[in-house]
């Protein structure tokens, strides 16, 4: 009897969070724990972000940046806590609608993981192919759009080999932007790249913040918080905290 009154108290505290989140909220975190693999990495987790948010995500290697991302994403379960992301309730999220929340959730990756053997547009129609598109033309135009949005209309038809690293890495944020997702997620998208190039795909992204999308990068990238800065939260003995005031950019990472 005490474990099915939990659970109803549980589930009338998600509902009136549901109910009374502002309209602009897109993600919701409330006394959350993220877990890597057996252990948690952050505890009391509490996190709001608004629609045209763009946030940064700070802290040392094993801090819990990554499992946080993978967490937002379902990749990792959500144990402990309240998430409401994208519409979705993270704690009891079921198996077949895991694919609907990542439609709503574009991922930039360090690595880029892009498909070497394919070209950039055979690249970007695996991708909406294997998320329910069906008419040709209609990925050719999605294709192009989202090409001209990261200033790679003329690489269409190159391979991946051919690109530098900053254009392989504008090809990823093209792909994250394939479904019109309401949020991305980028986890280190500059880590690989020179400072220049950097800085043009933080810039990138601050842009698709305008759009009214969430954007949140995982950065430990110092010059960078420096030269955009932008709302920061970092990540540091199991905790989550928010960057506020004057406090220094050199104790944040």
């Amino acid at each position: 009897m005490l474990i099915i009154n939990s659970f109803l108290i549980l589930q009338n505290k998600i509902r009136n969070m549901q109910e009374n989140l502002p309209l602009d909220v897109i993600i919701e975190l409330t006394d959350c724990a993220i877990w890597q693999q057996d252990h948690p990495v952050l505890d009391n987790v509490n996190l709001s972000v608004r629609k045209g948010e763009f946030i940064y995500l700070v802290g040392r290697v094993g801090s819990g940046k990554s499992s946080l991302i993978k967490t937002l994403n379902a990749q990792i379960p959500l144990k402990q806590g309240i998430g409401l992301v994208a519409g979705y309730n993270l704690s009891k999220i079921k198996k077949k609608e895991i694919p609907y929340l990542r439609r709503k959730i574009g991922i930039v990756f360090q690595d880029f993981q892009l498909l070497t053997d394919r070209t950039v547009n055979e690249n970007l129609a695996f991708v909406l192919k294997a998320t329910g598109w069906k008419n040709k033309m209609e990925i050719d135009l999605r294709i192009g759009d989202v090409l001209d949005k990261v200033g790679l209309s003329l690489k269409r038809f190159k391979m991946p080999h051919q690109l530098s690293g900053g254009e392989q890495q504008r090809v990823v944020i093209g792909r994250a932007l394939l479904n019109d997702p309401e949020i991305i997620l980028a986890d280190e998208p500059t880590g690989n790249l020179d400072p220049e190039t950097s800085e043009g795909i933080v810039r990138l992204l601050t842009d698709i913040s305008h759009t009214g999308r969430a954007v949140i990068v995982a950065t430990h990238n110092y010059n960078l918080l420096k030269k955009f800065t932008a709302r920061t939260i970092k990540c540091d003995n199991g905790e989550m905290k928010e960057v506020v005031g004057d406090q220094e950019m050199e104790f944040l990472i």
